[in-house]
């Protein structure tokens, strides 16, 4: 199969990642659709410029709600390998605390909770007739979890890559939590990744698990990759004995372009299943660089 008959669907091919990978498939010669609640991108929250760069023109900015894979199933017919590219790093009653808008004491106790509900409707659920599901919040207040947007998400794009025939489908996971983050932001992503391999044989699954990602374009990500990275080193100097405990907090932080590239390589290179994690991704990166140069 040429590189100009491959399509490459990424959802949350908006966001900060996401519209990366977007970039890198394009100049791969891929068919790419992004699929987002928004279609187009706001360019200036993930670029250093409100204008669009001139690869854009070679995407197809579809809009399509996560919550209902209805909306976006038929994006899905012919594609060559789908990634889910969206998710959140902080849940909105730790927002609340962190913004000043909730008490630290009850703000916290909830972000820090155990257990949280995801969808109210199993995302697996094929009994549907022809179409799928909706997800809905299955919390009280309706709120945005892990569960539903790390997991649930990826579980519902996955059932709908499936009865796509769907040959390729990537995840973008985490390589761990953080002491900052509440322990359930890593556990669902595992979950994810466990659920997705389990139930989808048909489908080669890829685990992509980056660290802290940084870009000049996103002033405020450098100081804390400064940080990510002074830690990754002291921690490898001592043996990796805070790996455990810290998480992303302590490995080493990389450019979004080069996670980005390294996804589209592990997309192209059917031998490339299971989880990815950083070695990995730079390995990928520098192979994408050297095809490049070719």
């Amino acid at each position: 199969m040429t590189a100009a008959s491959k399509k490459l669907v990424v959802c949350g091919g908006t966001g900060f990642l996401g519209s990366r990978i977007c970039r890198a498939g394009a100049s791969r010669g891929w068919d790419v659709t992004s699929l987002s609640r928004s279609g187009n991108p706001n360019w200036s929250a993930i670029t250093s410029s409100s204008t669009a760069p001139s690869w854009s023109i070679k995407v197809d900015w579809a809009k399509g709600d996560m919550m209902d894979p209805n909306s976006y199933s038929h994006h899905l017919t012919g594609a060559t390998a789908v990634i889910h590219s969206m998710g959140i790093l902080l849940e909105a009653d730790y927002k609340g605390v962190v913004q000043g808008r909730e008490s630290p004491i009850s703000g916290l106790r909830r972000a820090f909770s155990a257990n949280k509900k995801g969808a109210a409707t199993n995302p697996l659920d094929k009994d549907v007739g022809q179409g799928f599901p909706r997800l809905r919040p299955g919390e009280p207040d309706a709120q945005l979890t892990y569960e539903l947007m790390n997991r649930d998400t990826a579980l519902a794009l996955a059932l709908a890559s499936s009865k796509a025939r769907v040959k390729t489908f990537g995840y973008v996971s985490a390589v761990g939590g953080a002491p900052i983050l509440p322990h359930r932001y890593i556990t669902t992503k595992r979950e994810a990744e466990a659920l997705i391999a389990e139930r989808f044989p048909d489908m080669r699954a890829v685990f992509f698990r980056p660290p802290f990602l940084y870009d000049n374009s996103r002033a405020f990500t450098l100081p804390m990759a400064a940080g990510a990275g002074v830690a990754a080193g002291i921690n490898g100097l001592l043996g990796g004995i805070f790996t455990s405990i810290g998480g992303a907090a302590v490995a080493k932080p990389l450019k979004a372009d080069v996670v980005a590239d390294a996804v589209v390589e592990a997309l192209e290179e059917e031998g490339v299943k299971g989880p990815v994690e950083p070695a990995e991704i730079e390995r990928l990166a520098e192979k994408a660089w050297r095809r490049g140069m070719l």
